[in-house]
């Protein structure tokens, strides 16, 4: 079976995988991605391309900058894929987990690039203003958080897989909620995100009322490919006005990334691209990981589904995933 033939699913990071220099390798290489910065810089009132590279002010790491350069970085991830393979591949799906959300909407034509931009700029800076608290991911099921989160006032951030799960609450709250998790689970480790408010839960509901207003002012167009929904678990409804009321409600919901992945699956895909960010200790973009491909393996090892996997986020993947399109 050639690649074009497969059930393809293309897949977007969001906040936490971005980084000081994110994108300037692939800019460095490749005239698209510096032009896909350029439309960014204009579009957003600010050179994205001085922040992402040099991060000058320490900015990278707020939200509301985090925010458009992961979705900046995505699109180019993807346009340099696409000029690559010549455009030949065709998913039947697009998922992106919280922010990339709005970069799958991208890839599906829901959205241009130029309205991702205006949402994501004005979804950030209203995340940051009216939001507050802090983000912890523990290793254990929803059902064994829930209650002592809730306890202490947090609530369900994210159920990235059966065995993780993200909260999020004031940081006091979460120091409870992580000294009570320690007592009864002795092996649980809390891990505290990058993030700078508890986002997808009650804490955010103040930004999602003002955001709502933008939401409805933004135009969105029909897919070219079925898009998962972060806030049902399941494919968005192909209705502009069902698309703006799943990501109002993303705002102060869980992720249900692990829902999305089953939904994915359940269809055929097998064959998974990841664009966009990057994990790790590596300064330099060449050294960073994928932040989505440990999620995808361990879905696929718990469902016993076959999939491919292949990461694009920096110079050396681009290259690697473009031959494997190309010479399959």
């Amino acid at each position: 079976m050639s690649v074009s033939d497969q059930n393809i699913l293309f897949i977007f990071p969001g906040q936490g995988s971005q980084y000081p220099g994110i994108g300037s390798d692939i800019c460095e290489e490749y005239a698209i991605a510096r032009d896909v910065y350029d439309q960014a810089s204009q579009v957003l009132g600010y050179d994205i391309a001085e922040l992402s590279f040099h991060d000058p002010d320490q900015q990278v790491n707020l939200t509301r900058y985090t925010q458009p350069v992961l979705l900046t970085h995505s699109i180019a991830c993807l346009q340099v894929f696409r000029d690559l393979t010549d455009d030949k591949l065709k998913p039947s799906l697009a998922a992106g987990h919280s922010l990339g959300e709005y970069s799958a909407l991208v890839a599906a034509g829901v959205l241009s690039f130029e309205n991702a931009l205006k949402l994501v700029q004005q979804r950030g800076d209203l995340m940051g203003t009216h939001g507050e608290g802090e983000m912890s991911a523990f290793p254990l099921n929803v059902d064994a958080v829930r209650p002592l989160a809730e306890r202490h006032f947090c609530a369900i951030a994210g159920c990235n897989l059966p065995e993780q799960t993200v909260i999020g609450g004031r940081s006091e709250d979460l120091e409870k909620v992580e000294q009570a998790v320690q007592e009864q689970f002795e092996r649980a480790r809390a891990t505290r995100l990058k993030t700078e408010g508890a986002f997808h839960t009650y804490y955010m509901v103040e930004a999602a009322r003002n955001y709502r207003k933008v939401l409805e002012a933004a135009e969105f167009a029909d897919s070219n490919m079925g898009v998962l929904s972060n806030f049902t678990g399941r494919v968005h409804d192909s209705e502009p006005s069902a698309i703006r009321a799943g990501l109002f409600f993303q705002l102060f919901h869980p992720v249900l990334w692990h829902a999305n992945m089953q939904a994915a699956f359940e269809t055929g895909v097998d064959l998974v691209f990841e664009f966009g960010g990057g994990i790790g200790p590596a300064e330099e973009p060449s050294g960073k990981r994928p932040n989505l491909q440990g999620m995808i393996k361990r879905v696929l090892r718990a469902t016993q589904y076959q999939a491919d996997y292949q990461a694009v986020i920096n110079s050396a993947t681009m290259a690697a995933a473009a031959e494997f399109v190309n010479q399959a």
